[in-house]
């Protein structure tokens, strides 16, 4: 039976959605920072994931992202930034990794860019999208209907920072804010969930990803 999430109109009625504080987000930039940021997402056993690039606005042009890739653990979240080379190593072992899950919406975009630009499949990714189709829903979920539906709350979103800058040197706080809580929200909608984690749909690094530019939903 196809089951009906919650739509926009109802969503904007809701109670707002409480993601992580400035203050519990971390940028790192050196390789010591990146060092330790490595070792706590290596270790949570599951993490929310997410990926950040600079729009084009040019028909026919390609994304020369990501430019930020963000972790989100239960308290705290690491955006490490791709023009930061002292933090590739880290990344990529991050990326690889088949010790600890990565969960986020609509990731198969976000696979094929990092294919793209690091040359490398990502190890155990859970596309959120792809647990509510198994459970009746048909319509791709994104963020902002998962936590009204899963949390009955309201997830904001803002087109300004979706379209900003991310491949500038230093994020916004607004940018950072809205990165690390995409992530955080993933993570905290799976654990909602609380399905085994034999049930859910982990895709290995050797499963075929398409190229193609992440599209960033609003919904």
């Amino acid at each position: 039976m196809q089951k009906i999430a919650p739509t926009k109109a109802e969503i904007a009625l809701l109670e707002p959605f409480v993601g992580l504080a400035l203050a519990h987000i971390h940028v790192p930039s050196s390789k010591e920072e990146f060092a330790s940021a490595s070792a706590e997402i290596q270790a949570a056993g599951i993490v929310g994931f997410d990926t950040e690039s600079k729009p084009t606005f040019v028909t026919g042009d390609v994304s020369a992202g990501p430019h930020v890739v963000q972790f989100a653990l239960h308290d705290k979240a690491y955006l490490f930034q791709l023009h930061r080379a002292e933090g590739h190593p880290f990344l990529i072992g991050l990326l690889q990794s088949e010790q600890f899950i990565k969960v986020g919406f609509g990731l198969k975009s976000d696979s094929g860019q990092i294919y793209a630009k690091l040359g490398i499949h990502i190890g155990a990714l859970v596309d959120l999208n792809k647990v509510f189709r198994m459970d009746g829903y048909q319509k791709e979920m994104g963020v902002r209907t998962a936590v009204g539906l899963v949390f009955n709350q309201r997830f904001a979103k803002s087109r300004k920072i979706t379209t900003s800058n991310w491949s500038q040197a230093e994020l916004t706080p607004q940018q950072m804010l809205y990165a690390a809580n995409d992530a955080y929200a993933a993570l905290k909608v799976l654990e909602a969930l609380d399905l085994p984690r034999e049930e859910l749909p982990i895709m290995g690094p050797n499963e075929p990803k398409h190229n193609s530019d992440k599209a960033h939903s609003l919904e």
